[in-house]
């Protein structure tokens, strides 16, 4: 396509070849529904209004019409599927655009990680926006697959394959002025440069900002929110599959600040980006709160585009990539049709584009990622005390709190306690074999007897297991070895399920409607055995993650978050005097 000929069909010179007629605007410009005629040329839209010819017409009868929606922040691993995949999931949903940190897959495999994230995306026709990963490993306080050095961003950067600078996970790095991450800040001056700061506040939150960091999607309450928005930070809410915080902060947006607020999924797995949606669910959701039906588009088309720079899409204008979503009814918006690129690739719900790429062999650093000492796991844990630290897991969060319980003591061992939802967890370093774990105890899980094992587990990917029994725990392990990597959920010897993930541990090759059952399936053995999560697996994945408070678990040891430092998992007494805490009855 040539700009000459774009600007022919825009003067009305030369036919279009496509013109969408009789469809009502939904304009993010003006704020206004704009009835009109849409002509597209190639990938763009040529021109708006009356008068045009083109070779295909197609009459969408006072149907609402909208720039495709964009996912602001996500992590396409999370979905448990490869690019192609997780696009046969949102495309249908009026999603055109998503902005990906691939540190997950990089913290296994480091450059070829997100190397391969790159090149899968190519060709799809979702717009997949890869952001570098600034945070490989996340802290010294864990073992990764690998480790990412300035270096190994810039050249990433040189060469094309992302766009911007990814969560800037280890904020205290960047508060306290730490040269490494200062220097990953500046290889990406100009731009688009991602935060990850909960709870950060004051001072320390001014010193944040003055780094350059531009986003925070990590916001739990409505005065975190505002005070990270008024220190110029645009305010990515998060609806994730573990973390709601979408109708918390609903109250935050005003008609003031609304340009500041973008809406992102983060981590959403296969089942619910399926069943509920993508951002087109928080679009119908801020509409259902009240907010206006053009100013809630704004949060997922716009607004996302300019945070991130992305100025050939998120309105609908000429010169603007022709990446739309089809709509009946403004006050619960659901995509009837989806253009991407000027093409009709979804349609009533369903994937009309081929998608079918051809996958090269997975090179050896994604295919052979478990490395995992067998021999050398050992759940025993002796008393070394009567109480010990547990994590304590709060449903639909990610933060966690520090809880100071009595261990349950048998044959001189601390052991799980169901009857107390206090089960067992280990973390089993799976990238070098060199054997290190760490056993602790965690509430909130649920499970009354079996076992959940895992190497999804943000942002190292170590395997993690927690049990009612060391038994299960053990059979969730071997079912995980035999996979080569995946989720699986046991009881005693016998394995109730299992998801292989062969890609990196992460992901599966497989179409993402068989990835989403084989995971209810997981799910509903984790019912069956007690747990009343929604997502017991995804909230277990996030127990390892030692960047966000209170206490969580690695292969190196029980991290206090706030401390940024590691303690013990027995209380003595001379701390607990110091504590002065209420002792559980």
């Amino acid at each position: 396509m040539s700009l000459t000929d774009l600007l022919a069909v825009a003067r009305g010179d030369k036919p279009a070849d496509l013109l969408l007629r009789g469809g009502r605007l939904v304009n993010v410009f003006s704020g206004t529904i704009e009835e009109a005629d849409i002509a597209i040329y190639g990938e763009r839209i040529a021109g708006i209004g009356p008068g045009y010819r083109a070779e295909k017409i197609v009459d969408l009868r006072g149907a609402y019409i909208s720039p495709g929606l964009i996912d602001a922040h996500v992590h396409i691993e999370s979905s448990l599927c490869v690019p192609a995949q997780f696009a046969a999931a949102i495309l249908p949903s009026g999603v055109t655009s998503a902005v990906v940190d691939p540190h997950e897959i990089a913290n296994v495999a480091g450059l070829a990680g997100v190397r391969f994230m790159a090149e899968s995306s190519r060709g799809l026709p979702l717009r997949v926006v890869v952001m570098a990963p600034s945070a490989v490993p996340a802290t010294p306080m864990e073992t990764s697959g690998a480790a990412l050095d300035v270096a190994d961003l810039a050249t990433l950067l040189a060469e094309g394959s992302v766009h911007g600078l990814a969560e800037l996970m280890n904020f205290p790095g960047v508060v306290n002025g730490d040269p490494d991450v200062l220097a990953k800040i500046a290889a990406f001056a100009g731009r688009p440069r991602d935060g990850h700061a909960p709870a950060l506040t004051g001072h320390a939150l001014n010193a944040y900002a003055a780094a350059g960091v531009q986003t925070e999607h990590e916001c739990t309450t409505v005065e975190e929110a505002a005070e990270k928005l008024a220190r110029g930070f645009y305010i990515l809410i998060r609806e994730a599959t573990n973390a709601h915080n979408l109708h918390i902060l609903l109250p935050l947006i005003t008609p003031a600040n609304h340009r500041r607020i973008c809406f992102c999924t983060d981590d959403r797995q296969p089942g619910d980006l399926l069943d509920q949606g993508s951002v087109d669910y928080m679009l119908r959701e801020a509409i259902a709160y009240g907010i206006d039906p053009v100013v809630a588009f704004r949060l997922v088309t716009l607004n996302s585009a300019e945070c991130y720079g992305l100025h050939d899409r998120g309105a609908l204008a000429p010169g603007r990539l022709a990446d739309l979503m089809v709509c009946d009814d403004l006050t619960a918006p659901r995509a009837r049709q989806v253009y991407a690129g000027g093409r009709l690739v979804a349609e009533d719900g369903r994937l009309v584009a081929d998608i079918s790429l051809a996958s090269p062999p997975l090179p050896e650093a994604i295919a052979g990622t478990m490395r995992v000492a067998w021999e050398t796991i050992d759940l025993h844990i002796p008393a070394l005390g009567e109480r010990v630290r547990v994590i304590g897991s709060l449903e639909n969060q990610l933060v966690t709190e520090e809880r100071i319980l009595p261990a349950t003591i048998v044959d001189g061992e601390a052991v799980a306690d169901p009857a107390r939802d206090l089960l067992k967890m280990a973390v089993i370093e799976r990238h070098t074999a060199s054997g290190g774990q760490s056993l602790g105890f965690i509430q909130g899980i649920g499970l009354q007897r079996g076992a959940l094992a895992g190497t999804v587990a943000h942002d190292h990917h170590n395997l993690v297991l927690v049990g009612a029994d060391d038994a299960s725990m053990l059979t969730a392990a071997q079912a995980i070895k035999e996979m080569g990597g995946g989720l699986a959920i046991a009881e005693g010897e016998r394995v109730l399920a299992r998801l292989p993930l062969p890609v990196a541990g992460l992901m599966s090759d497989q179409p993402v409607a068989a990835v989403a059952a084989a995971y209810d399936e997981l799910l509903a053995a984790a019912a069956e055995l007690g747990s009343p999560l929604h997502d017991p697996f995804m909230a277990m994945s996030f127990m390892a993650l030692e960047v966000i408070p209170k206490l969580k678990l690695t292969d190196k040891g029980l991290v206090d978050v706030e401390k940024f430092g590691f303690v013990d998992l027995f209380v003595d007494e001379n701390e607990w005097s110091v504590r002065g805490e209420k002792r559980e009855t």
